[in-house]
């Protein structure tokens, strides 16, 4: 070990907090800490020093000022090969800190409780840690900066090596400090940018209530490089933040590297999955469903999902909200799929997709997400952000008939009718717009899928039918602005209709709906998806 006399240690996250100050203190390197970090190591038998003894001055403020001081400050910015730096931290008797420890007060934790008040939350913003982690960073030649628990394990092995820890090595240390400020100091923008300001009372927003920032952050250190984009020649990355869940917190279990396309198919499996209590299971191609359903079991939904359109769904993407069991994963591999999200795999279920070495299996706590209420999503355009909270279909949460929706026509749905509107339009919520869909009561039958009108919507799912679609029912993502769409739904066969009204000539597509004989509803609620 070169040159490491003195670290400074002060940690929220104290996993692997003990064993690593030993490890450090049997190099040789006397520990300095704060508080409760102080405290943690003391009760571990370890030997520490206090910051109030190399400040002089006590913690203050109920903690809030420990460490901002020229005594810290100063050890940890001298840069060794200056001997004018040294000569005034020597002048004013500063010890330099060599490696300094620290990761911050747990704001994303504390904005994520819907009970943590406003003045609790303000209380959970760091200031001496960014502080630290910022010095000790921008002099990373001359200090290590460790804000990870699981970079521990590398530091000690670096610390020990016979040349110490390389220049790479300390400057991935900094990058990664600099990065987990920077998603710190978005987090509390985007947090207090969400609250309530009136008169001279800031609130957290109410249960339910969805609030569009003022400011929005976003730091996500990189989770890996993509070969390309969406084409070969496009240069692309996944990144991913902690606390989010989603696909930036799945587990990939096997499989080739996921891909741009991938990660774009996977999330429209996963929403798709999300809107069903029942097992249910998408097949997707190019971010679009060909094939959607429910059924007793994971295996019966996935076969009646990719028999909807077995043509499209060789090579798709998969999305099941259960387990892959074994059966499931039986049926998976009967044929060419890339790969497959689920919120877990059996042991017995993971021998067989085994042999399919290069199907990607991904886990993802769908659970979680579909609790969730009022996430903000994010989307690029050119030169700046979109942000909008994520379209749930809630609407469809509850069994149809229900306040939610109201018939427009002279004949009320069946009951199957019922039942098979409802599952349409949880499934055409997720189809990109413009569509109409037809589907039975647990399986799409026909998907018309981005189509530049609603006419033409209807024409190809027709072209894509595998059978008749006499008796099915139709969902239409936005109003039907002329009754010409209308008309040929009727003439495809089905017998019912929901879709959101809104129109002008709503009258008109009523009146045409009772022409044909058949049952309308209005949801009063659109799902355009671009």
């Amino acid at each position: 070990m070169l040159g490491m006399s003195r670290a400074l240690i002060s940690v929220s996250d104290k996993s692997g907090l003990v064993e690593f100050a030993r490890a450090l203190s049997g190099l040789g390197v006397e520990l300095v800490s704060t508080g409760g970090t102080a405290r943690a190591l003391s009760e571990a038998g370890l030997a520490v020093t206090g910051i109030a003894e190399v400040t002089g001055f006590p913690e203050m403020l109920d903690g809030r000022v420990k460490t901002l001081h020229p005594r810290v400050h100063g050890g940890i910015l001298a840069r060794r090969h200056r001997p004018d730096d040294m000569a005034a931290i020597a002048a004013h008797d500063i010890t330099p800190i060599d490696l300094v420890v620290v990761n911050l007060y747990p704001f994303a934790a504390a904005a994520a409780n819907p009970a943590t008040t406003v003045d609790d939350l303000i209380e959970e913003i760091d200031i001496g840690g960014p502080s630290l982690v910022r010095a000790a960073a921008k002099n990373f030649r001359d200090v290590l900066v460790v804000v990870d628990p699981g970079d521990y394990a590398a530091v000690v092995e670096a610390l020990g090596s016979a040349g110490g820890p390389s220049v790479a090595f300390r400057f991935e240390l900094a990058r990664k400090a600099f990065a987990h400020t920077g998603a710190y100091d978005a987090m509390i923008a985007t947090t207090l940018g969400g609250l309530r300001v009136h008169d001279e009372a800031v609130a957290r927003p109410e249960p339910g209530e969805i609030v569009v920032p003022s400011a929005f952050g976003l730091v996500a250190p990189r989770r890996s490089e993509l070969r390309y984009g969406e084409n070969p020649h496009q240069k692309a990355a996944w990144y991913a933040w902690t606390g989010m869940g989603g696909l930036g917190e799945a587990e990939v279990l096997q499989g080739k590297a996921l891909s741009f396309t991938n990660l774009l198919d996977l999330d429209a499996a996963a929403r798709i999955v999300l809107e069903f209590p029942e097992p249910a299971a998408s097949v997707i191609k190019h971010t679009n469903p060909c094939g959607v359903a429910t059924g007793t079991t994971p295996a019966e939904a996935y076969l009646r999902a990719r028999e909807a359109d077995p043509l499209s769904a060789f090579g798709g993407i998969v999305g099941l909200n259960r387990p892959i069991d074994e059966e499931t994963a039986r049926a998976i591999t009967s044929t060419f799929i890339e790969a497959v999200v689920a919120p877990g795999v059996d042991d017995a279920a993971r021998a067989v997709l085994g042999a399919k070495t290069n199907l990607r299996v991904v886990v993802m706590d769908l659970a979680a997400l579909a609790s969730r209420a009022g996430d903000l999503e994010v989307r690029s355009v050119l030169g700046s952000l979109l942000v909008q909270a994520r379209d749930r279909v809630v609407e469809a949460l509850d069994p149809w008939p229900s306040d939610a929706v109201r018939v427009v026509t002279e004949r009320q749905p069946t009951a199957d009718e019922w039942q098979a509107l409802r599952f349409a339009w949880r499934v055409g919520a997720h189809v990109k717009s413009n569509t109409v869909i037809f589907t039975s009561a647990d399986r799409t039958l026909a998907i018309g899928a981005g189509q530049m009108s609603r006419v033409d919507a209807v024409k190809v799912a027709v072209m894509k039918a595998q059978g008749s679609l006499a008796g099915s029912v139709a969902a239409s993502d936005a109003f039907f602005p002329f009754r010409d769409g209308l008309d040929e739904v009727a003439r495809a066969g089905a017998r019912a209709v929901v879709q959101p009204g809104g129109s002008v000539r709503d009258a008109e597509v009523i009146a045409a709906a009772n022409e044909h004989g058949l049952a309308m509803v209005f949801t009063g609620r659109r799902h355009f998806r671009h």
